[in-house]
């Protein structure tokens, strides 16, 4: 079967003592600042437990970080996938993580999250997550809103205790080979070629909505502007972003450095899921009390 993207509503396992400023908490059960040479790792050694909405990307204030910065970055294996301009809310409360939140919170709130899962072991690609809101809690427990920054690559550990510490390289989008040698002329080609897949991909998204919406009872009502002005990088960041159902695609999704490969790959991944749901309304019109 098709990959579907979880893009119709995003849900989280609610917690009811989570602030009530934050309607939209994500309940993770923790273990666990930055790009490229090929690292050689043994981050299996690791283990992860625990458990995303899009906003606009942009970077924190400052200059851009440059991409063969190497720097040492604390980091958060989780079951998930963050992506940059992403809002992941965090439950922090194992001590060593806690640990970690307490040197955060003096230097510069920002930390590595990382996918791992137990039969692929844990990526050495990931995303920063700047702490953009937290509570500390009187038993010493965090309530975190995050947002997902810059990607990374691990080029090696530091240590493994009491948590995680790697030296990361910036991980940025390249120009395709054929980009290096263009005149300005096809360069603004290639721009409008962008704009036209992030456009494709966006009417895909919206053709799944609707579909997802009729096979669940829901009004069929057009999703409206999903681009809200984001360019096609983040823009393909956040439709990775909501295939929640596929972790390692998302993975797959957020290792690639050119965004015209990454557009052309969500693209197909809604196209199958918009296949599938197109058959499935069928079935559903012919048989209207088949349960889907």
């Amino acid at each position: 079967m098709s990959l579907l993207p979880q893009i119709v509503q995003t849900r989280y396992t609610l917690n009811p003592n989570f602030p009530k400023s934050n309607p939209n908490p994500q309940t993770l059960i923790p273990k666990p600042h930055r790009r490229k040479p090929k690292p050689n790792l043994n981050l299996n050694l690791l283990r992860c437990s625990a458990s995303s909405s899009p906003e606009k990307h942009h970077n924190t204030s400052g200059p851009p970080p440059q991409s063969d910065d190497t720097i040492e970055l604390p980091l958060f294996p989780l079951p998930l996938v963050l992506f940059p301009g992403t809002i992941l809310p965090l439950q922090i409360f194992e001590f060593r993580y806690r640990m970690m939140m307490h040197t955060l919170l003096q230097t510069d709130l920002r930390f590595g999250i990382i996918y791992c899962d137990s039969s692929t072991g844990t990526a050495d690609v990931g995303c920063v997550g700047e702490v953009v809101k937290h509570e500390q809690l009187v038993d010493d427990r965090f309530f975190l809103i995050c947002k997902g920054q810059e990607r990374f690559r691990v080029t090696n550990l530091v240590r493994t205790k009491p948590y995680l510490v790697a030296n990361v390289t910036w991980l940025e989008d390249r120009p395709s080979a054929s980009a290096s040698t263009s005149t300005s002329a096809s360069s603004e080609s290639k721009e409008e070629g962008f704009e036209a897949l992030a456009s494709e991909v966006e009417t895909y998204m919206k053709d799944v909505i609707r579909l997802s919406n009729r096979l669940n009872g829901k009004p069929e009502k057009e999703a409206q502007d999903l681009r809200r002005n984001l360019f096609p990088t983040p823009f393909s960041f956040f439709v990775g972003s909501t295939f929640e159902g596929a972790p390692r695609e998302q993975q797959a999704l957020l290792e690639l450095e050119d965004t015209a490969a990454r557009l052309k790959r969500e693209k197909e991944t809604l196209r199958n899921t918009l296949n599938y749901l197109t058959a499935a309304s069928a079935v559903k019109d012919v048989f209207p009390s088949s349960a889907m």
